[in-house]
């Protein structure tokens, strides 16, 4: 004979694993700038989030540029990047949301320690920009849409200059892999200091100009927007954002080194 018990019992077991999570709505899909990715600092932060929320996140580290074309295609859960512009348009446009700040640091000019191009007593980066393009030094530029890229264009868009001045050269590459050819050729190039103190062991560069408001480099975390894209793991998102700006993460931040140094300041606690 049938146990009508165990099969209601089974029925109803049936019916409590289909209501569970799937392991995909677990998963928090972020993507961030390789700089967060090349100094540690999510290595330093996320297993702390993942075991206290359970979720899982995984890091998409490229450029800020392509960062944002991934949430506006809603092929991520959440954005972290470092161009306020772009992501003020991203926002006006309706793909995202609640933009946080979460920590800065700021922009230097790297460059060989003899410096040849005479930037150290340059009044303003627009200025050290010039006497690069003068020159005739080799500047790598990472041409890849990223922050660093935007905020390099700018410059050089407020010094008037067109860069494509003999030595100028676009690599499409990540910040990491941009010092490495940078140092190869011993010519200039923008960097964030976070990446650069974490490669400092690795080049013999030296910061030939930094300073200003100019070159504050603030990073922000937005979520994406659940009209146009429903389907993604808005609550994770939100689970994450909230924790990247609360006392501890923000704790955390301050208190991330690398050899002994400051990497970013974080914005504020709560």
């Amino acid at each position: 004979m049938f146990n009508i018990k165990r099969l209601v019992s089974l029925a109803v077991a049936a019916t409590l694993v289909v209501g569970l999570p799937t392991q995909a709505e677990e998963i928090i899909k972020l993507a961030t700038t390789t700089s967060t990715e090349n100094t540690g600092l999510l290595k330093h932060l996320l297993p702390k989030f993942e075991q206290e929320s359970g979720y899982k996140v995984q890091v998409i580290a490229t450029g800020t540029g392509k960062a944002l074309k991934l949430a506006r295609q809603g092929d991520v859960d959440i954005v972290m990047t470092h161009a306020p512009a772009a992501e003020a348009k991203f926002v006006a446009e309706g793909h995202g949301h609640s933009p946080k700040g979460i920590m800065e640091n700021d922009f230097v000019v790297l460059g060989p320690k003899q410096d040849p191009a005479h930037i150290r007593n340059a009044k303003s980066v627009e200025e050290a920009f010039e006497k690069i393009a003068k020159s005739g030094q080799p500047f790598i530029s990472r041409g890849d849409n990223s922050g660093t890229n935007m905020k390099e264009l700018l410059i050089w868009k407020a010094a008037n200059i067109k860069p494509d001045f003999t030595g100028y050269t676009q690599v499409g590459q990540g910040m990491g892999k941009t010092l490495l050819m940078a140092n190869e050729l011993q010519g200039y190039t923008l960097s964030d200091r976070g990446t650069f103190i974490a490669y400092k062991t690795k080049i013999d560069l030296g910061v030939d100009f930094d300073g200003g408001k100019t070159l504050a480099n603030p990073y922000q975390v937005m979520l994406i927007s659940a009209t146009k894209y429903p389907d993604l793991n808005h609550k994770g998102a939100k689970a994450l954002s909230d924790w990247l700006t609360s006392k501890e993460a923000q704790t955390m931040i301050d208190q991330f080194r690398v050899k002994g140094e400051q990497l970013f300041k974080a914005t504020y606690s709560e």
